[in-house]
């Protein structure tokens, strides 16, 4: 286990003659801290090595409540969900408060403190309800003592931009609004401390991105003439976000999404290279955390095409047909190279703190959006299958699982070879406008305004590069002041990872994790979070790249139509695994489930044939017998002759070959 460094600080408080005492202690812990990091340089700081372990950070969203008040209810809620799940640290993603007062900060700490006493150790950074209200005052006095005494501030901004490494994974915390100011230190920071972790978590209370809001639209777009700071660092922050893997994480929105951000199309990540065997694509995720207070937002503006796929969504507002508000509660555990990632929900109506707080006391936590995945990995977006006909799919919009070669270090391959997107979650904005204004404004024109929109946020529609949420993502307003931007219908896109872990001695290759197939099961909700039904609702007009309304989706049986995700069952699709070491007089392919590898099928079910295509439809194979009704897995060594498994799949799962 890794040694704080804030360790060295720790004194042994004593007096009279027990002082001398305590002074040996004291260099005896500064010589034993010495040596363990002597010996973890001489070991040439190999990042995959057994000496850490694994840690877990819970997601406080936004825990403002109405006038001067915390929302008590949602937090203690979130806080026993988080506690119950083990987590190591918890991250307050801002807005701890609603106007930032002395009373409000000692309600806040006094629900806190119970858990720190407790072993969980926060790391709680500013948003606009503190920087607006309690600056540099009650902040700094408050969470002095809740950030950690390890903390490396940067200069200028103690205690409002910091980080700590806590085993082999950095957390830097930023304050609302600091991305552009905070970008150059970042850099620096990871520099300095790349070769000691494996997952870089960035945590601040807004994004380049967002849900709702966005620095991106606010800072650029609708940005002021002459301010350019996160103009000019707008390519290289995604650049360098997605070239480390960094996990962005945030509140600000007071509603739930994941997501992944692109970088620029000229830039690839370092992954990029034939010696590193896979290909990660050029992105990094972001996750907004969702609620914890007394109120919910609806989902404007929608997706940023230009740059933004989103792989889960969900709000609930209270209005316009949405019956509650959601409070969010989200995990992140790493654990040496692998990091799991589960985010949970339960509704409630309180409104504040002096409703009855029943509702909350034993809520009923809905897993809502999970992913497994290791630095090691390949990936793909897979879209919907609701591409209208006839449009071009360009690029990357592909409805169907396949990938290419994936490859492990011990010499395993695995692919993804058939399958098709048909379960997909669908979701609505509402109709926003953009501004500007003569003199002040970055854009110089209505058209200048949509310029800017298109280039950094939305996609513009043209045969070659089509926009599938719209035909017409912007519109000129008719004052000459705004742009118009329609509301719209979105169809989710699954991110598929395919990820190794190195064997162990239950297997005899390579392990492979599959994560991306189990988030969406045909939900369908309003802006608002009103639920809709996506086999009978159609989408809102001009939802569609011709104009007209994205039509109702059938779904196939195995279809929940449910939040819930633990019964989820995946598009059917095919696993194929090669290893040219293990044989199949001695090996069979296993799946791990609750602490064991098991079987697929039995032995005697395999079938001795390469996998077809019309395997996934009505052409699949009649078995007879004892393997009717079993994993549909079959072997094929006639190919170069490499030993190849594969198997029929509906969920996420861990892969390995086993002894038989």
């Amino acid at each position: 286990m890794r040694v704080p460094a804030s360790n060295i600080n720790r004194v042994y408080v004593a007096s009279g003659r027990t002082r001398a005492v305590c002074v040996i202690l004291n260099l005896l812990y500064i010589c034993l801290y010495l040596t363990f990091t002597g010996c973890r340089a001489e070991r040439g700081g190999d990042k995959r090595s057994d000496r850490y372990d694994s840690v877990s950070i819970g997601l406080l969203p936004d825990t403002q409540g109405d006038g001067d008040a915390v929302s008590i209810h949602p937090m203690k809620a979130v806080l026993d969900k988080l506690q119950a799940s083990g987590v190591d640290i918890v991250i307050p993603v801002g807005d701890l408060t609603n106007h930032g007062t002395t009373a409000e900060f000692d309600q806040w700490t006094s629900v806190a403190e119970q858990y720190r006493k407790e072993g969980i150790e926060f790391l709680p950074l500013m948003g606009n309800h503190e920087t607006s209200y309690a600056y540099a005052v009650e902040w700094i006095e408050y969470m002095k003592e809740y950030i950690p005494e390890d903390a490396v501030h940067m200069a200028g901004a103690q205690y409002q931009n910091y980080y700590v490494v806590r085993e082999n994974v950095l957390i830097v915390l930023l304050r609302y609004y600091n991305l552009p100011i905070a970008f150059q230190w970042i850099k620096e920071v990871v520099d300095n401390r790349v070769d000691e972790v494996d997952h870089i978590v960035i945590a601040s209370h807004d994004g380049l991105i967002g849900a709702k809001y966005g620095e991106t639209r606010e800072m650029i777009v609708e940005g002021t003439r002459g301010d350019h700071l996160l103009m000019e660092q707008w390519d290289e922050i995604r650049s360098f976000f997605s070239r480390h893997d960094v996990i962005w994480v945030q509140g600000h929105e007071h509603m739930y999404q994941r997501s992944v951000i692109s970088a620029p199309v000229h830039v690839n990540p370092s992954s990029w290279r034939t010696s590193d065997r896979n290909y990660r694509l050029p992105q990094y995720t972001q996750i907004v955390a969702g609620n914890a207070s007394y109120k919910g937002y609806e989902f404007r503006y929608g997706e940023r095409e230009k740059v933004q796929a989103i792989l889960q969504q969900k709000m609930n507002t209270r209005e316009k047909g949405s019956e509650a508000y959601d409070v969010n509660a989200s995990v992140l555990s790493f654990d040496r190279t692998q990091v799991d990632f589960e985010a949970y929900f339960t509704s409630h109506t309180i409104s504040s703190n002096r409703e009855g707080k029943k509702e909350l006391e034993n809520p009923i936590w809905v897993l809502m959006d999970r992913f497994s995945r290791t630095t090691d990995r390949c990936e793909r977006i897979v879209y919907p299958n609701s591409i209208p006909a006839g449009t071009r799919p360009v690029l990357r919009h592909d409805v169907f699982y396949r990938t290419s070669d994936c490859r492990a270090p011990g010499g395993s391959a695995a692919k993804i070879v058939d399958g098709v997107n048909n379960t997909f979650n669908r979701v609505e904005s509402t109709p926003q406008t953009l501004s500007w204004r003569q003199g002040f404004s970055r854009a110089e024109s209505q058209m200048d305004l949509m310029r800017l929109a298109y280039q950094y946020l939305f996609q513009y529609h043209q045969p070659w590069t089509p926009n599938l949420n719209s035909g017409r993502r912007l519109v000129p307003a008719g004052n000459g002041q705004q742009v118009e931007v329609p509301a719209t219908t979105i169809d989710l896109k699954e991110h598929m990872t395919l990820s190794w872990s190195p064997r162990t001695a239950e297997t005899l290759s390579d392990i492979l994790i599959v994560s991306g197939t189990q988030v969406q099961t045909g939900m369908y909700s309003s802006a608002y979070g009103m639920k809709k039904n996506i086999e009978e609702d159609p989408g809102l007009d001009g939802s569609q790249p011709d104009g007209s309304a994205k039509k109702p989706h059938d779904l196939p049986e195995s279809a929940t139509k449910s939040w819930d995700i633990t019964s989820a069952a995946a598009d059917p699709y095919v696993l194929q695994f090669e290893n040219d070491v293990a044989s199949r007089d001695n090996a069979t392919l296993a799946y791990y489930e609750e602490g064991s590898w098991k079987p697929f099928t039995r032995e005697e079910c395999v079938m001795k044939s390469a996998y077809e295509s019309g395997f996934l439809n009505r052409s699949a194979p009649v078995r007879k017998g004892e393997c009717r009704g079993e994993a549909l897995v079959g072997f094929d060594n006639k190919y170069n002759n490499s030993n190849r498994w594969w198997v029929l799949l509906q969920r996420d799962v861990k892969v390995a070959l086993v002894e038989k």
